[in-house]
This record gives structure tokens, sequence and C-alpha cells, in this order.
């Protein structure tokens, strides 16, 4: 027995910083960011090929995304503007999380009411909505956990921020399916938009970000284009000095497109394949989840044995494979082995991506200005690949027909993975650790 009380005791103190106020709210908040993406994903791809759309105009749908990496423009609004009365009563950030809860909230809804096949216009407008109120939740969220999180939380209050991401966006979109096929996708909708309400359960836990009053004293101390400066030019231009700056951003650019392109089509896949919405539910949503899982898991392992570069190295060769299993899904057809197979691995890949390729990223930043370069390459990471989905890849896929367009996104990855080699040549050592 006491033998084992000293592991027991390791155990216990290597959960605590998970335990803690903060870092379950990092949880929470991330289950209410998932969902409203998922909503506009592969949910309402599923819905828009059920109702017989062309594959053009599924695709093109994707382009709703760039709402989301453009959320940079509009950001300085949410973090500097007080909301009427309800800042004075509840807090700046917490007003702001609120508000825009209920207003995710009903933007879902109101999608779930929208008939495409009736007007395919409205619905675009409605996905619009959904994108831009998703994306402004995003903004608030990821404010108001660095300002709740103490220096001290943020390796675990981000892990599990990833974690309740994931989780939420399975969550709502295995939801969303289960329930559309029994009542229909306007009550499917309206489930899914409860989502949103753990991101307010944090803002009751946590309370106002203490720290946020320290930055609010600052920022009405400096004169008004000092913080314009301060806010827009100032983490660019350190960036842009930084050295193999451009390289560094051409392969952020680049890295991704393939595995998107992939991605964003999985759904129109699955549907022209013959799969029932149970089995995507089951293998991609539920099944990928876990795979997904395990993929942080042991990407965690081999970030610390082998290193920050080697291991996103490893993670982009990964990612490419991972679409060699779609065109190989396109050949086997609808078997749901086949499915569990090729979405494991997907996932697992992507989950290992998540640990290395984001330390990375962050590992990129100036700790002055994180949150901005971080929101900008985050974006600059997938917007070539959502643009080219939402131009051209029904087009491609029509073409091409499945197969072969996803050897096409596989030869993609291609340029990422030699332009990190290059990288991994130019760049100093990354710090002992990374």
């Amino acid at each position: 027995m006491d033998d084992i009380t000293p592991g027991r005791q390791g155990w216990l103190h290597s959960l605590t910083p998970y335990l803690q106020r903060a870092p379950v709210g990092a949880l929470l908040l991330g289950l209410s960011s998932g969902a409203p993406f998922a909503m506009i994903a592969s949910t309402l791809t599923t819905r828009l090929a059920e109702s017989g759309i062309d594959k053009k105009s599924v695709t093109a749908f994707a382009l709703t995304f760039l709402l989301y990496n453009f959320k940079f423009l509009w950001a300085p609004m949410v973090d500097r503007f007080r909301i009427p009365l309800l800042a004075r009563a509840v807090g700046q950030r917490r007003a702001w999380l609120f508000l825009i809860a209920a207003c995710t909230m009903a933007a879902i809804i109101w999608m779930g009411r929208v008939d495409p096949q009736a007007d395919i216009r409205l619905m675009v407008l409605a996905a619009l909505v959904v994108a831009f109120f998703g994306a402004t939740f995003d903004i608030i969220i990821d404010a108001f956990r660095i300002d709740s999180l103490q220096p001290e939380q943020l390796g675990a209050g981000s892990g599990m921020s990833q974690y309740g991401w994931r989780l939420g966006s399975a969550g709502a979109g295995a939801l969303a399916l289960f329930v559309a096929a029994r009542a229909g996708w306007d009550v499917a909708y309206a489930a899914a938009a409860l989502f949103a309400l753990p991101a307010v359960a944090a803002g009751l836990l946590l309370g106002e970000p203490v720290r946020r009053a320290v930055v609010d004293v600052q920022d009405a101390a400096q004169p008004f284009l000092e913080r314009a400066r301060t806010a827009f030019v100032a983490p660019l231009a350190d960036f842009a000095r930084r050295p193999n700056a451009w390289l560094v951003l051409l392969f952020v650019i680049v890295h991704k497109i393939g595995d998107t392109l992939a991605n964003l089509s999985l759904r129109l896949l699955l549907a022209d394949l013959g799969f029932e919405k149970d089995a995507i539910a089951t293998y991609d949503v539920i099944f990928g989840l876990v795979a997904f899982m395990i993929g942080i898991f042991i990407g965690g392992i081999v970030y610390a044995r082998i290193g920050m570069m080697r291991s996103v190295m490893l993670s982009l060769l990964l990612m490419g494979v991972s679409n060699l299993m779609f065109a190989w899904l396109a050949t086997v057809g609808p078997v749901n082995r086949a499915l569990a197979l090729t979405m494991g691995f997907e996932n697992f890949a992507s989950g290992m991506g998540g640990v290395a390729i984001v330390a990375y990223l962050s590992w990129l930043c100036n700790l002055r200005f994180t949150a901005t370069q971080f929101a900008l390459l985050s974006a600059m990471a997938s917007i070539l690949g959502r643009f080219v989905q939402g131009t051209t890849a029904g087009a491609l896929i029509e073409t091409l027909g499945y197969v072969n367009f996803y050897l096409l996104t596989t030869l993609l990855a291609l340029p990422g993975i030699l332009l990190f080699m290059l990288l991994m040549r130019r760049e100093a050592p990354a710090p002992e650790g990374a």
C-alpha cells in the first residue's frame, strides 16, 4: 500500500491544474466555440446534399468560413467597446459573452427554419449570419479565456479549450444528425443551439476577469492614435522583422490547403456513396472524436520525445497520407468498416497535428502580441483552402471524380512539407523542451 500511495499522489498532482476553476471554465468556453462552426460545416453540407443542391452550390458555402478568417478586423471593437448598461451590470467581457451567446443561439435556430430548396439565397444569408456571430463568439471566448487564466494555467487552459472545441463541434454535429433523422432539421438546429450555454455557464463560474480592469485603465490613459497603432500596426511590424518571416508566412498559408479541401468535401463524398445519417454520426463524428483524442495524447508523447520541429514534420506527413485514405474510401464505397478506418486515421493525424502545429504557431508569436499574431497566423492557415473550396472544389469533383480529387489534395500537401524542410534548416533551434 505504501508503494502505491506516492504514485497515486503523483497522478493527482498532475491532474490538479486541469481541475482548477479557470481551466474548467476554458473547457466550457471551448464547448460553445465549436458548435456554430459545426452548424455551417459538415452539418450544413449533409443537409444541402440531402436537399438535392448541386455540388458547386454546396461547396460555395465554404466561403462563409472566410468570416472566421477575417474576424481580427472587428476584434478591436469587441475588445474596447462597452455595451451600455449591461457592461456596468456584469462587466465588459461578460456583457459581450452573454449578448453574443444569445445572438448565436438565435442565428442557429433561424438557419434551421430556412428551407434550402425553397430559398437557397435565404440559406446563404442565414449561414453568413451564423458565421458572423460564431466568429464574434470566438473573439470574446478567446479574450475571456486568456484574461481569466493565470500565466501558470495557460498550458492546462489551452489544452482544455482544445478538447472543449472538439467535443462541442462533434457533439453539436452528432446531436443535429440524430435529431434530424427523427424530428426534422428545424428541431435539430434548435437542439444544437443549446451548445452556446456552456459559455454562459463559464461566465457565471469565473466572473468578470480581474485583469481586464487593469487593461481598461491602461487603454484609457493612451491617446487614441497610440491605441490604434498598438492594436493594428505594431503586431504586424513585429512579425515582419523576425528572421524568415515571409518564408514562415508562405508555409502557414499553404500547409493546410490539401487537408482543408479534403475535409470540407468529405460529407459530399459520404452522401454520394450512400452512407446513412446514423453511420455518419457514429463513425465520422463519434468514432472520429475518440481517434482525435487519442491523437492528441500520442502527439503529446511524441512531441516530448522528438521535439517540436520534427513533430510538425511528422504531422504534415500523416495529414498528407490521410487524404489518400479518402481516395481509398471513394473506391471502396459505403462500407462502414472502411469509413471507420478512414475517419480514425484522419482524426488521429489531426490530433497529432493539433499538438505540434499549434505549438509551432504559438512559438512564432511575440509574447507582447500573442492574441493578435496567433489570430492572424491561424486565419492564414486556412484562408486559401477555404477560398479554393468555395470557388472551384465542386467543379473539380465533377470533372475529376472523387478518387482523382483526393489524389490532388494529397499532392497539394507537398509544398507545405518542402517549405517546412527548408524552415528546419534556416530557423534557429527551438528552445529546450519545445
